[in-house]
């Protein structure tokens, strides 16, 4: 079949922006071409992506993919409705031979057609946002306008932050090569030399319940733009912003004469947990995935014959010093603590303040009232239903509910968690954060702040110094890892030791944030999220690293 696509054409719709991303990697500078505002898209748009996502709920959702033995889905919006839509269920003993039966043909179009029809891809997923929007906020549980722009364009430049990185990584060695080595008075030594960037084989895609989108894409995206297959596997919770973007992604690899089986989708029945018995088979050779630490501890034990990148859980931390900004440093946490009920990997949990208390542009401030106004602060934030409903979105699912309810008894609750009732959606559990203040002057194993509490749950935890407190953030970091660290201080020594320790544990930290950018949200191009350099993440999105391995470069010589 001819393609309908064609490498030329697809370089002139988006060889500019190929180079725009490249060049953005390179200067760290902001740079997205995915607009994050819902009335970029169109006036129509709002109520075609509405239109859209209901007209595919109740349906049966028909890939047309190779090995499908019957069809599941149980996915219930934690607003409450349920999706009622119907994926293919696959025998992987079909599936897999026929994504690897295409991959030769992806390997010779090479890097620039690989990165083009990845690009496409990503334009048209793009073209659809507003239905995208709508799928991941009814199975993540974030809130409208949070799953518009974080399952959205925000979503879309990681994709395309990857596919970037693939590009710049395969293309560092030049395809051909004239070799001669000169032997004085005999002729030279002549050789021509081919080099290809070679894929490792089928890439398992191993989704997440909160990010569907936004932590799926970078893996995605780097495995497809280094040759490889991939096979998504959805969390049972959040198929359906997965299965669009697989049904896009094999519409466009169709148009542009490749097999679409080189982008699947597999998803499981309830309670058949497909992951593992998918992540060791041998045609798998690379994995990725978010979630737990223990079956991200599982697939780096397990997963031997596959490259495995993993995000998992950590302890997010910040240091309470000292502030030139008080009001600001107040509003900058009670937004970070809110945004979407807590439950992103990099959300603050443990704020360490001196018992003594910190100086301030508002006079010195004890621990009490530190705490005492935060909780305020958070409680100021969220204290019209509307506005809470905005930014909390729901709770993602029934574990969540049960550690807030639990944390209150763990010590002194300095903010109690309230109920938010959402007039669309009645059955949406909606929660406030609660705030609990600890002590670290006695130590203990098993002191709550030592291990992660995902969800609406943060600790004020009382230190005897700020040294104390540097301490107590390097033993949380290298034992449990953290996405994030934070700090207030207005002291230069302080920020070096600060400093000192996140260099020293490979913590990505943010200083004296103020204004309108949180420690939980990271951009594209310019930030790095996770260091891959401690135990909360085996790899950063995005940097060479996360790609360069997803392939190896295969040399072929010739006598000239």
């Amino acid at each position: 079949m001819a393609a309908e696509l064609t490498v030329p054409q697809l370089s002139d719709k988006h060889s500019s922006t190929l180079e725009q991303a490249l060049a953005a990697i390179r200067s760290r500078a902001y740079w997205s071409p995915h607009p994050e505002h819902p009335k970029a898209y169109g006036e129509t748009a709002p109520a075609d992506g509405l239109a859209a996502f209901e007209a595919v709920r109740g349906t049966r959702f028909d890939l047309g993919q190779p090995g499908t033995d019957g069809w599941t889905g149980a996915e219930v919006s934690p607003f409450g409705p349920e999706l009622g839509v119907e994926y293919p269920h696959v025998d992987p003993d079909v599936l897999l031979p026929a994504m690897k039966a295409g991959m030769g043909a992806w390997r010779d179009a090479g890097p620039e057609a690989r990165a083009l029809v990845c690009i496409e891809i990503l334009a048209r997923i793009g073209a659809r946002t507003h239905e995208f929007a709508h799928a991941v906020m009814h199975t993540s549980g974030q809130a409208f306008m949070m799953a518009f722009q974080a399952g959205g364009p925000h979503a879309q430049d990681r994709g395309l932050e990857a596919v970037a990185y693939a590009y710049a990584e395969q293309t560092r060695v030049p395809a051909r090569a004239d070799w001669s080595k000169p032997q004085g008075k005999k002729d030279p030594l002549d050789l021509g030399k081919t080099f290809t960037a070679v894929p490792r084989g089928i890439s398992l895609m191993i989704g997440c319940n909160t990010f569907p989108t936004w932590n799926g894409y970078p893996g995605l995206f780097a495995s497809l733009a280094t040759g490889n297959a991939v096979l998504v596997k959805p969390h049972p919770r959040a198929v359906l912003p997965l299965a669009l973007t697989v049904k896009v992604a094999r519409e466009v690899l169709a148009e542009a004469g490749f097999d679409p089986n080189l982008v699947a989708l597999a998803v499981e029945r309830p309670g058949e947990g497909i992951a593992k018995s998918l992540a060791v088979r041998p045609e798998i050779k690379l994995i990725d995935y978010t979630g737990s630490t223990e079956f991200g501890d599982w697939l780096e034990t397990n997963a031997r014959q596959a490259q495995v990148y993993t995000e998992k859980a950590g302890v997010n931390t910040v240091v309470v010093d000292s502030t030139d900004n008080y009001k600001g440093m107040l509003s900058n946490l009670a937004f970070s603590l809110s945004l979407y009920s807590g439950q992103m990997c990099t959300t603050p949990q443990n704020l360490l303040i001196p018992r003594d208390g910190i100086e301030t542009d508002a006079g010195h401030k004890s621990y009490d009232e530190v705490v005492a106004d935060l909780a305020a602060s958070v409680g100021g934030l969220l204290g019209d239903d509307a506005r809470a409903n905005a930014l909390l979105g729901a709770l993602v699912n029934p574990d969540v509910k049960a550690r807030l309810e639990a944390a209150a008894a763990l010590g002194e609750v300095a903010l109690a968690s309230r109920e938010v009732a959402n007039p669309e959606f009645p059955d949406a559990v909606v929660r406030t954060p609660v705030m609990v203040k600890l002590d670290a002057a006695k130590p203990d194993p098993e002191a709550p702040y030592l291990s992660e509490c995902f969800g609406p749950v943060s600790f004020a935890v009382a230190v005897d110094s700020t040294a104390d407190a540097l301490e107590l953030l390097r033993r949380t970091v290298r034992e449990k890892g953290a996405m994030t660290v934070g700090a207030y201080t207005t002291s230069a020594d302080t920020e070096r030791a600060i400093e000192e320790v996140c260099l020293e544990e490979s913590a990505q930290l943010s200083l004296n944030l103020t204004g309108g950018v949180y420690v939980n949200q990271t951009a594209a191009f310019s930030d790095f999220h996770g260091s891959g350099g401690n135990p909360a993440a085996n790899a950063a999105l995005c940097d060479g690293a996360f790609v360069s391995n997803r392939f190896r470069m295969v040399e072929i010589r010739r006598q000239a």
